[in-house]
């Protein structure tokens, strides 16, 4: 596995940057908030499997649904996603990520 880095200064860097790269009409993406950092992950070469572009920022999100404004470049936790003009993140915090494990030890 070969690993691509981009990171951010900040986590409204960083959801300001997905925002920017989701498809059309995806308005929920997931992130990782995972030993000190809020990451996702993109396959570069999704039919290998072989080379992935971390993207990510120092820090850590609770886990949950965030609601983000690109207009204010500004995220809130909220209950639920209820807009259809507004980018929902659903952060997790997993026990163990493997491909997260090797990017970050090559950081």
């Amino acid at each position: 596995m070969h690993t691509e880095y981009e990171e951010f200064d900040s986590i409204e860097d960083l959801l300001m940057y997905m925002t920017s790269a989701a498809p059309p009409m995806k308005n929920t993406m997931p992130i990782n908030s995972y030993k000190g950092f809020v990451l996702s992950f993109i396959p570069l070469s999704p039919a290998t499997g072989e080379t992935y572009l971390m993207l990510y920022a120092k820090g850590s999100l609770d886990p949950g649904i965030y609601e983000f404004d690109v207009k204010s470049k500004s995220y809130k936790k909220v209950e639920s996603i209820e807009r259809a003009d507004k980018v929902y993140f659903i952060s997790l915090t997993p026990k163990r990520n493997t491909i997260a494990d090797v990017a970050i030890q090559n950081l």
